[in-house]
C-alpha cells in the first residue's frame, strides 16, 4: 500500500514530468557555483552586522541590538531567497 506521500509525489510528477529530469553536469556546476557565491555573500552580510552588533552592545544600545539582529535574521532569508530563486532559473532554463 503506498503511503499519501507516494500517491502525491505520483499525481506530482504527472502533472510536470520533466521536474523530476536529470541535471546535466553544466547545471550541477553551476548551481554549485551559485551556492558557493551565496554562502560567501550571507558570510559577509554577518560578519558586517555582527561588528555592528558588537558595537551596540559595548555601546549599551539595546534598541539598535534588537534591531540589527532582525535585520541578521532578514538579510540571511532574503539572500536564501534569491539563491533559490536563481538556482530555480538554472533548473528550468533549456528543459
Amino acid at each position: 500500500m503506498k503511503s499519501a506521500y507516494e500517491l502525491a509525489m505520483e499525481r506530482l510528477a504527472k502533472s510536470d514530468p520533466s521536474a523530476g529530469a536529470p541535471l546535466s553536469a553544466e547545471k550541477k556546476a553551476r548551481l554549485a557555483e551559485i551556492d558557493t557565491v551565496y554562502k560567501g555573500r550571507i558570510a559577509e552580510r554577518e560578519i558586517f552586522l555582527k561588528q555592528q552588533l558588537e558595537t551596540a552592545l559595548t555601546e549599551g544600545k539595546p534598541d539598535d541590538v534588537e534591531k540589527i539582529r532582525a535585520q541578521i535574521v532578514a538579510e540571511r532569508a532574503r539572500l536564501e531567497e534569491e539563491r533559490e530563486d536563481e538556482k530555480e532559473r538554472v533548473r528550468r532554463a533549456s528543459r
